[in-house]
């Protein structure tokens, strides 16, 4: 190997040549003026620097030894190594940061990179290049193969460039601006040729990229060709970096950009795609900035957003030994059940490589001190036909602590989400619906929440999410084709699930004044009581009730609420006292009769579903106009799109006419979705009376593992479900408390409430429940009993055999409460059928002869 000598006399003669270029590139021979912009960090000069020198030094490396395969450079800004020609307004450390790939590691050259990297800064001192308390000049790590293979550390680079890298030998240089001006008449044939000669589907990212910029960049008149070629390109790109479902492929290809993609390339963090829940918001966001009206666009934003590439989990599992649990959804369900809590600390305690914990600390940088949301984004996630909603985990992030603190919560968060990908609710999801087999890899989405400041909490002033399809209407007038909204104060995980005790604001953007409630009494009683929340001095997310957080000095107070006037509700029009905010419901009705919101949301939904091909729903928050300031408008965050899932259509529903009334098992007129069951055989019966007797923990979570065997014992589509208050709710004296798994073979679900039965038949309209039965195609119904022009047959409910014991050995002991009814013990050779008529708004079930 070389003596230090030679080598400090090498460097001196290249650092000097690298220098007198960028003194006469810059600055016309001032050297003073070359090393002061070098020492102060200016980012083109730097850049040109770092460069050219780190190119040479790859040179020299790879002549030294012949096991030298290839050569990154690679940067530890945020945004990667961005191309020359882009503005570089970002601080660049004149440092050069490489790894070297040889076949096997050679004790003389990790010796001869040890003395590179003292002698370059001994030059680079004596030089002035840098002082002393800067950075070192020279970073080099050497892998080998077998680090290569198992992507272990800084092997990682070559397989999957999880920071931003850059092949510097052997020399791989881009096409050339000049090379694209050179395009001869409008074929471009010499350019055509040279971009056609390798394969997008094998080449590197990277290199995609150059290839679909060089096209992009010459008009549209001019391409000939070169726009089939740059279409290949870009549906490649989406392929890799965002999605392979062929739905979404699609549609995205023709609106995706060549800038969009560089840009969600620059902010993936790792390789693999972005997963569905962040490319269902880039593409809705894309969409509805290139077709939607002024108004839309006026008004529209997307957070601050970052995404873990989904290839990240396994080299996460890999390095922590967790890749034994990739079997998990091949187990039994008892064993999926019993393993989680296991699975969920031995990814807790997994490490992160070091250079995504660099790119980490980059983000929350950037991003600073607000609060931030860590979201599950899988492949499969927000898909058409499979939402997944609600299966996988997402985190709040108050993000008020030290540096070391904020890392350490979003390192928690991404490892907790990584393990939910074993979550039984999910893998059992995927096992109903035929999805077991797929390469579900969890990608993350890391977002800025949006909101802002009211003393000492963060919270946006609306949340919510639309569809825009309404399956359900609670008047005749109402229009199906124009959707709904859930609207909540605050964040929006009380729009999304069905929480205890509270309501949101639903709207049916046809006819938004119409209120489900007819009487301020109701209308008060079922709003929105809690508000969730961030706690920046505690630093915590928290669940608050409304009169504890809600001021008269909230900005958009009037937006909100509305105050009873002795039996009326009225927005409040001047400044709101104290005293009257305690008679104050949330009804948002000022959002909805002063501000454009209900035309923006009902525009979004229609744009987005006409290209699209489909329904969809979004996720979304709302800033309200400044009062304070003329030229404040109504500003809409968009969170996420997806395909709603929805109930086949049925067009020929009609109501029998003339039933004898001794056919009715029952009837209901609210809220009915439009829908037939042809051959109900069973009938799964909760008796409210004994439900609410049972003690509230282990009786009745038993009572729900109970309805979970009949889910998998009786015939699918041929059993309904019929019981108390509002199933699927996390508090078990709502309602029974099922997850989609444990019924998800029903053919309907029928909520009943009424005078001590439960709690009033609130639909799960928007929920991650209502979005499980709507994929299921499960009709879920809600039967008033109180109600005059109901009726419920209650010889058949409690007068007939209880057939439990015929389907379960041991349940037994929940007989008093669970019921089994076979319809042909109530009468013999007869079933039952289900019809639901959504314009006469009536639904009813009735015995028919086999």
């Amino acid at each position: 190997m070389v003596a230090e000598n030679q080598l400090q006399t090498f460097l001196d003669k290249i650092v000097g040549e690298v220098l007198a270029n960028c003194i006469a590139q810059f600055f016309e021979g001032d050297a003073h003026a070359a090393l002061t912009a070098l020492r102060q960090k200016r980012a083109d000069v730097c850049q040109a620097y770092t460069e050219e020198l780190g190119k040479r030094l790859a040179q020299y490396l790879a002549a030294r030894d012949p096991e030298v395969k290839k050569i990154y450079r690679y940067s530890l800004d945020p945004e990667g190594l961005r191309p020359k020609e882009e503005e570089l307004d970002w601080a660049f450390q004149p440092a050069i940061h490489l790894v070297v790939w040889v076949g096997n590691k050679n004790p003389a050259f990790q010796q001869l990179l040890d003395s590179l990297i003292v002698c370059l800064r001994e030059v680079v001192l004596q030089k002035g290049i840098c002082d002393q308390d800067q950075a070192i000049p020279l970073d080099i790590h050497l892998v080998d193969d077998q680090e290569v293979q198992g992507q272990v550390g800084f092997g990682l680079f070559p397989a999957s460039e999880m920071i931003r890298s850059q092949i510097i030998w052997p020399q791989d240089e881009p096409i050339s601006r000049a090379a694209v001006q050179k395009i001869p008449g409008q074929e471009g044939e010499n350019l055509l040729e040279e971009l056609t000669s390798f394969d997008p589907k094998l080449a590197p990212e990277e290199r995609i990229l150059k290839h679909a910029r060089s096209i992009s960049r010459i008009p549209r008149e001019q391409r000939g060709a070169l726009d089939y070629h740059l279409m290949e390109l870009k549906v490649t790109l989406v392929r890799k970096i965002i999605s392979d479902q062929l739905r979404y492929l699609n549609i995205a290809k023709n609106w995706f950009e060549v800038e969009d993609l560089e840009d969600l390339y620059r902010r993936r963090i790792g390789s693999g795609k972005i997963g569905g829940k962040a490319a269902g918001m880039m593409l809705a966001f894309r969409i509805l900035n290139q077709v939607a009206n002024d108004q839309i666009t006026s008004s529209l934003q997307i957070p601050e957003s970052y995404f873990l590439g989904s290839d990240l989990i396994y080299i996460f599992m890999a390095m922590n030994g967790l890749m034994h649990w990739n079997d998990q959804k091949y187990k039994p369900e008892k064993d999926i059940r019993d393993q989680y809590e296991q699975i969920k600390d031995e990814f807790l305690a997994g490490e992160f490589p070091p250079e995504i914990l660099i790119r980490l600390r980059r983000v929350l940088e950037k991003l600073g001190d607000c609060p931030i949301i860590v979201r599950s984004s899988s492949q499969l996630e927000d898909n058409f036909g499979t939402a997944f909603a609600g299966k996988y985990e997402s985190f709040f992030l108050p993000n008020q602590g030290t540096k070391e603190e904020n890392l350490q919560a979003l390192t928690e968060a991404v490892s907790r989400i990584y393990a939910s990908t074993l979550k039984p609710e999910a893998l059992l999801y995927r096992r109903q619906r035929g999805l077991q087999d797929y390469d579900e890899r969890m990608a993350v989405l890391i977002q800025q929440v949006q909101g802002e400041r009211f003393g000492r909490y963060f919270l946006p002033h609306a949340s919510g999410v639309a569809f825009s399809k309404n399956i359900y209407r609670w008047s005749p007038e109402i229009c199906r084709e124009d959707g709904f909204a859930r609207v909540v104060w605050g964040l929006g995980t009380r729009a999304v699930g069905r929480v205890s005790e509270d309501y949101p604001r639903l709207i049916a953007l046809s006819h938004p004044q119409l209120h489900p409630d007819d009487s301020s009494e109701m209308v008060q009683r079922y709003s929105q009581h809690k508000v969730d929340l961030i706690d920046l001095e505690d630093n915590q997310f928290k669940t608050l009730p409304v009169n504890e957080v809600l001021s008269t000095r909230y900005q958009p107070l009037s937006y909100l609420i509305q105050i009873d006037q002795g039996g009326y509700l009225t927005i409040p029009r001047m400044r709101v006292k104290d005293e009257q905010l305690r008679s104050a419901s949330l009804t948002f009705q000022k959002l909805i009769e002063d501000t454009p919101f209900v035309d923006i949301l009902k525009g979004m939904l229609k744009t987005l579903e006409q290209h699209y091909h489909d329904a969809v729903d979004l996720e979304f928050t709302v800033q309200m106009p400044d009062s304070r300031d003329l030229n404040s408008e109504l500003q809409i965050s968009l969170l996420q799109c997806r395909p709603q899932p929805h109930l086949s259509d049925v067009y020929d529903v009609q109501l029998p006419a003339g039933l004898p009334e001794d056919q009715v098992v029952f009837s209901s007129s609210y809220l009915v979705p439009r829908g037939y069951l042809p051959e109900i055989r069973q009938v799964v019966f909760v008796d409210p009376r004994e439900y609410f007797l049972l003690a509230a923990g282990e009786d009745r979570s038993a009572l729900s593992r109970t309805i979970s065997r009949l889910n998998d014992k009786l015939p699918a589509k041929n059993f309904i479900l019929v019981g108390p208050g509002r199933w699927g709710s996390t508090n078990p004296a709502l309602g029974v408390f099922v997850s989609y798994t444990d019924i998800h073979n029903t053919g309907a679900l029928i909520e009943l409430s009424g005078e001590g039965v439960g709690a009033a038949p609130e639909p799960s309209l928007g929920t991650h429940f209502f979005q499980d039965l709507m994929e299921a195609e499960i009709y879920p119904l809600a039967i008033d009993l109180d109600h005059p022009e109901t009726v419920f047959n209650q010889d058949f409910f409690y007068q007939t055999k209880n057939s439990l014991s015929r389907w379960l050995e041991n349940g037994s002991n929940l007989e008093s409460c669970l019921r089994v009814i076979e319809v042909a013990e109530f009468r013999a050779d007869h079933h039952l059928e289900l019809v639901m008529d959504d314009r006469e708004n009536q639904s009813v079930a009735f015995l028919v002869p086999d």
